[in-house]
């Protein structure tokens, strides 16, 4: 070989290590960025687990300011974050009720009926009807007489296909519990005044009239011999269900798409109305907690943007951080902001903008996914937020935001449990009830039992185990095994029909306030 082809063979060797140099170069460039782009995803999520942090200290800062909010929705009107609004309920079910009762639940677009048989025994309910029936569009805003004309219609229709049995009833009046969940200012047991409509039903000649005279003025117009014996909201259907399979029930929480508790109060700590009227020595009050707030609460950036982008800002500020209704959001919102620091998503989804598009269920879903390669996550970011191709590892930091965001939510939802029994003397530091309404003994802990109602609690399987953990660590041991937590189911429709009977021979049914 001559010089001109050794010049040309080390040209050409020199050349292919320079290639090769910078071609390693590239990928060791590469590797350096992607680790960069990961490790700012890293970060988003290590920022938003420490904002969302609720270790024990700060689990029992909220129990305390639970309880005084308490208290101070308790003393006046408008004192608190907390309505803590009378009920008028002051006889729950206790399993003596016998007959037959009636329940009507109106909540949304749809509303039921049902019958329910009680034998006189403890959680013997013999029988148990319901009728399911959507209401026509042009009657959510048409006017009140309208509206309960049609729902008497089908409470009569329902009557008359009772069956066997019926005779004993013609002579009685039928008893009916009413389940009304829109806003009301109670005035009785029985009565309360429409305070606004909600839910896309707008009818305005309801303004300031009772409901329960609507829908009693609409019977009488069918000859239905049917009255209006309670008027409650769900929570309140759920305590009274509760109570009558457990005698030691002494609050309800519902944790579904919203939330909500309420509980039995002593008679002389509801200081905002001391002229109240009752021989039982306590009340049912509703919390309407979901407006609760505290600064001790772990609020993030993701919170603060959700609520000033909510047709409800700087309200329902605790729903909006534990509830069905927004935990989805939060993901998506963590997850969007993952993609704006790095491109581990691949293209941005227009998708991920959507607000509530990632609903709770999907959460669940994918947080419970036990699939050794995460197949249903990745068929949901793929499906839902059109999101394909993710890797493994990115599938893994999605479960892990959806763990954060659950955990926070039970666990804060069990620091408020903990606040209404620390309110009555049940989370074992012997508060003021103790003794009294209860009849518990001093230095020892009575069997205390709150009913819960929900999808997140009853369906979430991750969520319930995180919400009874966060109760143990709040009380310890000790007397957290004196705390029960028992499911209930359908508080809206048989909890109506129960307090009905409840009420039927009674006649604290015209409980009312003197000052008035």
């Amino acid at each position: 070989m001559g010089s001109t082809g050794k010049v040309l063979g080390v040209g050409i060797v020199a050349g292919c290590a320079v290639a090769m140099c910078v071609v390693a170069g590239m990928m060791v460039g590469k590797r350096v960025r992607n680790r960069r782009r990961w490790r700012r995803v890293v970060k988003v999520l290590e920022e938003f687990e420490e904002g969302s942090a609720t270790p024990v200290e700060k689990l029992r800062q909220v129990v305390d300011a639970m309880a005084v909010e308490m208290h101070a929705g308790l003393a006046s009107e408008g004192g608190s974050k907390l309505k803590m609004l009378l009920t008028f309920v002051q006889n729950l079910p206790n399993g003596s009720e016998k007959g037959i009762y009636y329940g009507l639940d109106l909540g949304g677009t749809n509303f039921r009926v049902l019958r329910v048989q009680l034998g006189g025994r403890r959680s013997a309910i013999l029988g148990h009807d319901v009728q399911r029936q959507p209401i026509p569009e042009h009657l959510m805003t048409s006017t009140s007489e309208e509206l309960f004309d049609f729902i008497a219609a089908s409470l009569q229709d329902f009557v008359e296909k009772e069956g066997n049995g019926s005779e004993i009833l013609q002579s009685k009046i039928r008893d009916l519990g009413f389940t009304f969940s829109f806003p009301v200012k109670q005035t009785s047991v029985a009565s309360g005044i429409l305070i606004k409509w909600t839910k896309g039903f707008s009818i305005p000649d309801m303004a300031g009239k009772d409901v329960s005279g609507c829908l009693n003025q609409a019977m009488a117009r069918r000859g239905l011999d049917m009255r209006v014996t309670v008027l409650i909201n769900d929570t309140v259907g759920t305590l009274a269900l509760g109570h009558y399979h457990d005698e030691d029930t002494v609050a309800a929480v519902i944790i579904g798409t919203g939330t909500n508790a309420c509980y039995l109060e002593r008679s002389d700590a509801i200081i905002k109305c001391q002229g109240l009227l009752t021989t039982s020595g306590g009340m049912v009050v509703n919390m309407e907690w979901g407006n609760f707030w505290s600064s001790h609460l772990p609020r993030t950036s993701y919170d603060i943007e959700l609520d000033s982008e909510s047709p409800n800002p700087n309200d329902q500020g605790f729903e909006k951080m534990i509830s069905g209704m927004y935990l989805g959001d939060i993901v998506r919102r963590v997850i969007l902001k993952m993609s704006q620091e790095s491109d581990v998503f691949g293209l941005a989804s227009p998708k991920l903008s959507t607000p509530f598009i990632l609903r709770t269920p999907l959460i669940a879903a994918m947080h419970e996914d036990d699939s050794p390669d995460l197949r249903e996550v990745a068929r949901i970011l793929r499906e839902i937020l059109e999101i394909g191709n993710v890797p493994l590892k990115v599938r893994k930091l999605v479960v892990k935001v959806c763990d954060v965001v659950t955990r926070r939510a039970a666990r804060l939802a069990a620091a408020g449990i903990v606040g209404i029994l620390k309110k009555i003397g049940r989370d074992g530091s012997g508060g003021i009830a103790s003794g009294k309404i209860w009849g518990g003994s001093q230095g020892k802990m009575k069997r205390t039992v709150v009913v819960v109602e929900g999808a997140l609690y009853t369906s979430y399987t991750v969520f319930r185990e995180y919400l009874n953990d966060a109760i143990t660590d709040i009380l310890g041991e000790d007397i957290s095994s004196q705390v029960v937590l028992k499911v209930m189911e359908d508080g809206s429709g048989i909890g109506a029909a129960l307090l009905a009977a409840s009420y039927s021979a009674s006649s604290q049914d015209t409980l009312q306030l003197l000052n008035i």
